[in-house]
């Protein structure tokens, strides 16, 4: 019988039996975001941000057919580095358990797998969510399901720019997840910190934020939270200059009959060639601030919890 049961790394066991704040972080970014070697660099100093907060991280994968939460510098160069990985959804999670596949966690699985483990707060780079043409294409992201029925609080700088935000903004509305802009009123658009659109609510500390999720918790909602940050203002590329990059390449995905799941991954290196690589740059920033708000609300939730 496959064995569902999540692996604990020692070091986040030890935390969460202790009552200790710990962040989960995704591994798709690490197989399927970024190029080696600047995968793995980011990784690392990711996980470096959150212990320098003073917080546990837990990347989380499927390795060997089993659920790691929490993985050694080994686990992290063999995502960074192997051929094939799998990039897992929810829905996949199971296929890669029966299969013994080697699997990187999307937003949507890895809130998943860290809700079993136990873990309330999570850092990644953007959401998925609404692709444009979804009237036609249905074209929707597991990641808002998941955001609508698992109680993590996600910290990200938003959602992708790749996607119709105000659709974003809407579906997320009639699912009844909870945005919260950081520090702003209008929702960041991933590279860019003002996506022109009103942020639904706005709070300005990581104190407030863990005390709206125990409220939210409170209240017997099972959702998550979306903690939308913005990325840093040095490390920004205003939405008016990516905005034709980022259109030139859906064009090229979809002459390409490129869909789903594997639109970002084609996109992606696309549009850091582009921009002469200042959009990876982009992305690192604004995943190391993430990591950094993370850290402060798991601290925040430990000391609300003693």
């Amino acid at each position: 019988m496959t064995d569902v049961t999540p692996i604990l790394s020692p070091e986040v066991a030890d935390a969460l039996a202790a009552r200790r704040p710990v962040v989960a972080l995704e591994s798709t970014i690490i197989a399927h975001g970024m190029a080696y070697p600047a995968n793995l660099e980011t990784a690392r100093r990711v996980e470096a941000i959150v212990r320098e907060g003073g917080a546990v991280p837990a990347t989380i994968a499927i390795l060997d057919g089993r659920i790691r939460i929490g993985l050694d510098e080994a686990g992290l160069e063999r995502l960074a580095t192997a051929p094939g990985v799998m990039k897992a959804s929810t829905r996949e999670v199971a296929l890669a358990l029966t299969t013994g596949r080697d699997a990187a966690t999307t937003v949507a699985a890895t809130m998943r797998l860290a809700a079993m483990a136990g873990i309330a707060v999570f850092a990644t780079g953007g959401i998925g969510g609404v692709h444009r043409g979804a009237a036609t294409s249905f074209d929707i992201s597991a990641d808002l399901t998941e955001l609508s029925r698992t109680p993590v609080a996600v910290v990200s700088a938003g959602a992708k720019a790749i996607l119709d935000l105000a659709l974003t903004l809407e579906m997320l509305e009639t699912l009844g997840v909870p945005v919260v802009a950081v520090g702003t009123d209008t929702f960041p658009a991933f590279y860019s910190r003002d996506s022109g659109l009103r942020a639904p609510a706005r709070l300005d500390t990581a104190a407030q934020i863990a005390t709206f999720i125990r409220a939210h918790r409170a209240l017997g909602l099972n959702s998550g939270v979306l903690v939308a940050n913005p990325i840093p203002a040095e490390a920004e590329i205003p939405a008016a200059e990516i905005a034709p990059v980022i259109e030139s390449a859906l064009l090229e995905a979809a002459a390409a009959g490129i869909t789903g799941k594997d639109v970002t991954p084609f996109l992606l290196p696309r549009v850091v060639e582009a921009t002469a690589g200042r959009s990876l740059r982009a992305n690192i920033a604004l995943v190391e601030n993430n990591a950094v708000l993370a850290a402060q609300i798991a601290v925040a939730l430990a000391a609300e919890e003693r």
